[in-house]
This record gives structure tokens, sequence and C-alpha cells, in this order.
């Protein structure tokens, strides 16, 4: 697809492999809805050893710095890893646990990251500034709401080295606010392509369209609310600037935007730019869908099904719910 190979994205560093469909593997990379909506990750590339407070809608958020620092946007990498990872055991009906065992290995690619000696030295500060990373919060997970404390992980261990003392595998354990949401399927799948945005602001632009586009044909939000929800510590008229070359240089994944009057900036899938006569689908379409492909999220499949149906002409469709799970059904055969 022509969206992959946009400027601005980090090369696809393991492409002979895809690398969330077999083995270790078998998940879709997914995120807690949480942290999609709230701003809890610095997206500062320097140590940032700020206290964070955030309060919009009834939630409210403290966020605290250990000595290395907030944890980053970056350093997320490694829990929606983690939670991708369990929720593909739960798809499969297979026991979890809040403690998880990870190769060092398999986390770097599958996050596209470099797997060199210095990548692995960054995947241990990444761990060091999770677990040091301290929240007060009342954020609802599941059906509980209560205002608690808590590091992002629990604990993590290297349980095995290599010889030059590179890490080979490593134990974590998930914070009980963090396995509950998981555990109550409070999550969304990312594009791949989430691991190739280089700057920290897009990746938290994306979370946020991704988070509230949903199943609506575009979302529409006022850069003030923008900063505000994204975190970022920059003055308006640099978060304003920074949007704007976001907008040209237009490769987030999924998703476009556009600049509208009165300083708001509406959101939407590509799809439905794209393709806005495209048909719409009924229930049954996405339960067939869910059945082909347990633990994908099906308004991601859709997306791609719209792509690539506007990709493809716009033919016109004797049954778009037909269409739709053939495209489904063709995708599980090329994933199994």
């Amino acid at each position: 697809m022509a969206e992959l190979a946009r400027a601005g994205l980090l090369p696809d560093r393991h492409p002979t492999a895809d690398f969330f469909v077999c083995d270790v593997f078998d998940a879709v990379p997914k995120d807690d809805l949480a942290s999609m909506e709230h701003p809890i990750f610095t997206l500062s590339t320097r140590p940032d050893r700020r206290i964070l407070n955030y309060a919009h809608n009834g939630t409210e958020i403290t966020v605290v710095p250990s000595m290395r620092g907030l944890a980053t946007i970056h350093d997320k990498d490694i829990l929606i890893f983690c939670i991708s990872q369990l929720m593909a055991a739960l798809n499969a009906g297979r026991a979890t646990s809040r403690t998880l065992t990870l190769k060092a290995h398999d986390l770097l690619v599958a996050t596209n990251r470099e797997t060199s000696g210095d990548a692995y030295r960054r995947l241990k500060d990444a761990f060091e500034r999770l677990a040091g990373t301290r929240i007060t919060t009342n954020i609802r997970t599941g059906e509980h709401e209560v205002t608690s404390g808590f590091g992002l992980i629990e604990s993590w261990e290297i349980v095995r080295r290599a010889r030059g003392g590179r890490m080979m595998s490593v134990s974590v354990t998930l914070s009980e606010w963090l396995y509950r949401a998981v555990l109550n399927k409070s999550v969304l799948t990312l594009s791949r392509d989430y691991f190739r945005l280089r700057k920290p602001l897009e990746r938290r632009i994306y979370e946020l369209a991704r988070k509230h586009c949903g199943r609506q044909p575009g979302w529409r939000v006022s850069v003030d609310v923008l900063l505000k929800k994204s975190g970022s510590a920059s003055p308006r008229r640099v978060f304003r600037a920074m949007l704007r070359e976001m907008i040209k240089s237009d490769h987030l994944p999924d998703y476009t935007a556009v600049e509208e009057e009165g300083d708001i900036i509406r959101f939407a899938p590509r799809a439905v730019l794209d393709a806005p006569e495209a048909p719409p689908l009924s229930e049954a379409a996405y339960s067939a869908a869910r059945g082909l492909l347990p633990g994908y999220d099906v308004y991601a499949l859709e997306a791609e099904w719209r792509t690539y149906w506007a990709s493809s002409g716009r033919p016109r469709l004797r049954s778009a719910d037909g269409a739709f799970v053939g495209f489904v059904k063709a995708r599980a055969k090329q994933d199994g």
C-alpha cells in the first residue's frame, strides 16, 4: 500500500516475517483505552522529571517520575507488546497471568527496533522508567473506578543473560490496574506502522485519533483540547505549528487530519475520506469477521477493506457484506 511507504516513517527494520501472526508473535498490536485517552507518558526525548497533573471530565491523574525521569511514549512499546501477548492468549483460551516472561529479542523485533547492543541497553532503561514512574488516578478500568497509586509495571527482572551480559529474557509483572484492563478487553488494535512513527507527538496524536474516531466518520477537536489530551509541554503556538507540519506530511497510519476554521482539527479514517460513498455493513458481517479472525479489531479490518475497495476503483457491489466477509476470508487464509 502506498501509505506504508510514505516518507517520514521509520524503515521496516524486520520485513522478512509477519511477527504478529505466528508462534510467540501470534498477536496484533493492542493498546489499553485508558492510556490512549489520557496523557500518562512524556513526549520528551530527554529525561523528564516533572510531576504531571491532568484533569478532564472527571478524570484526574498525577504522574510522578523516578530519578531516571518519566516513562516515555516509546517506553510504552513494552506495554503494547505485553498487552498484545495477553490478548492473544485470552482469545486462544490460554491461561494468563500478570507476570510475563519475554524474550528481549522478540520484543525489539516486534516493535520495529534495532537489535544492536545499544538497543538492549535502551530497553533496560525503559524497564526502569516504567517501574519507577508512579501514577495516582481515578481512571475506570473495566467495571472498577477507584483512586489508586501504582507503577506502570510492578516489577521486572532479567532472568537470562548472554555471555556478554546482554539480557536474553526478562520477566515483567504488570500493574493490577493494567492487567484488569486487559481482562476486561478494554483495548484497541493499533496499526503495525505505529512502531514506525518517528516523533513522540505523532504517536500520541495517532493514539487519540484511533481512540476517538472508532466507528465514526471523523473526530473534530479544538487545538486547546488536543494540546491538553496530548500531554505536550509545548506552548500553544508551537504545538499548533507541529500539528500543521504533521498535517502537511500526512503519514499517520490509518488516519488523516485537516485544519478547519475556529482552530479545529478534524481526523478521519483514510477509507472514509477516500471513499465516503462506501456502503455500510451489517452487524452480521461484523460477527462473521470476528469468527474468521478472532482477536482482530473488526473496524480496523473494515477500514482496510474500504481502502482496498477505494483503491480498486470503487466497483459497484452487489453485497457490501459479502464483499467484506470475502475480504476477511482472504486475509484469514493469508495470515494462516
